[in-house]
């Protein structure tokens, strides 16, 4: 275990944390019962009465990742077995034409060091990855698995591939970076604001299309853990930690020193000056919030405190986990009846209207996975 970065005062909240925590992962305990061998997606608000999918989807690493946290905790062997058989039912994903095994097999997995099938898994996902990419593009394509256009780059393609692809030794880490960069190069350098997704073809080269939108929540939130996922690694950082760092600032980390890059979004793009739980759509500020948006974003946060002097990074970051865990987490400060350890007013698509107000797995995960750092559980550098 080792110490987590923080201001002065870090402990003042440790006892809510851990409360937070506690009922974050009894929750996990409740779904496991009524989900059964299907993978939860998003809750009712109202209910807790949970939206199933067979597969996963994108999203299945992520309960996985509940599991694993959830049996780290209790040592139950009951509670290790069951994230044992999660993770195995991720193994048909590891060939799927899509970028999100990044997503569904790192954080599936990444938990579960001591764990031979999932260090397998692992491991020959990065490998099929690794084939995946595409050495013209310099990225592992979206893919065709969920539908539509192949040639895509999304950011939410980056968070969980780069460090699935850098396991995967020198020519992994090689192409780790490419990807990102490539990514980066597209999302966050090559319009004035962000644009989340892009599409490829032979005749136009790359053009940014118009869902997400710019001001998708997510897609800042994601572009940021996956820097952050770059830099902060045991075995040194993914890319150019120079540019990196710029851009983790542009993108709103109160990185020691730090200035947005040349040509850097107006401050209104700025994260350390908008609210600690986003708008869905940043053009739209009335609209639903996205608590899951602001789970990554703590996550990433937490990961660049890692860096020397990032003390403003840690801050940035309990301040949100507090305000989810005091005014969005049932049990513990919203004051209503529903099962305790909801993260609630999470947002899956708001163009759609799908599932605007909910609890979604993602959001739990990423609660879970921050609350689990602050209190000593977890060491963001091996997830």
């Amino acid at each position: 275990m080792t110490a987590r970065p923080g201001p002065p005062d870090e402990t003042a909240h440790q006892p809510l944390y851990e409360t937070a925590y506690e009922a974050v992962l009894g929750r996990v305990t409740v779904t496991r019962g009524e989900v059964g061998a299907r993978f939860p997606l998003s809750a009712d608000p109202g209910t807790g009465a949970w939206k199933t999918t067979r597969r996963g989807s994108w999203t299945g690493g992520f309960w996985a990742g509940l599991l694993w946290l959830r049996a780290r905790h209790t040592g139950d062997p009951a509670d290790r077995a069951a994230a044992e058989a999660c993770t195995a039912r991720l193994a048909e994903w590891a060939g799927a034409d899509t970028a999100t095994r990044g997503l569904i097999l790192w954080y599936g997995t990444a938990l579960a060091p001591d764990s031979t099938a999932a260090t397998t898994l692992r491991a020959h996902a990065a490998r099929t990855c690794l084939a995946a990419l595409d050495p013209q593009l310099g990225l592992v394509p979206w893919g065709s698995a969920f539908g539509g256009p192949r040639l895509l780059a999304r950011a939410d393609a980056v968070p969980g591939l780069v460090p699935l692809l850098a396991s995967a030794g020198p020519q992994g880490r090689d192409a780790a970076a490419s990807h990102l960069h490539r990514h980066l190069d597209l999302c966050v350098d090559a319009t004035p604001r962000l644009a989340p997704a892009w599409e490829h073809t032979p005749t136009t080269g790359w053009r940014p299309l118009a869902e997400p939108a710019p001001g998708w929540s997510r897609g800042r939130a994601w572009l940021l853990l996956a820097v952050a996922d770059a830099l902060v690694r045991r075995d040194g950082a993914v890319g150019d930690p120079d540019h990196l760092r710029a851009v983790a600032t542009r993108l709103g980390a109160p990185l020691p020193g730090g200035r947005p890059e040349a040509g850097a979004a107006p401050s209104r793009d700025d994260v350390t000056s908008s609210p600690l739980v986003p708008p869905a759509d940043e053009d739209h500020p009335d609209g639903p919030l996205d608590t899951s948006a602001a789970a990554i974003t703590a996550v990433a946060l937490l990961k660049l405190a890692l860096l020397p002097g990032a003390e403003a990074c840690a801050r940035r970051a309990e301040a949100i986990v507090h305000r989810l865990i005091s005014k969005h987490l049932t049990g513990t400060g919203t004051g209503t009846t529903r099962p305790p350890g909801m993260l609630l007013d999470g947002c899956h698509d708001a163009p759609t209207r799908t599932a605007v107000r909910h609890e979604l797995i993602w959001g739990d995960f990423y609660l879970a996975l921050a609350l689990a750092a602050l209190t000593g559980k977890a060491d963001l550098r091996d997830v």
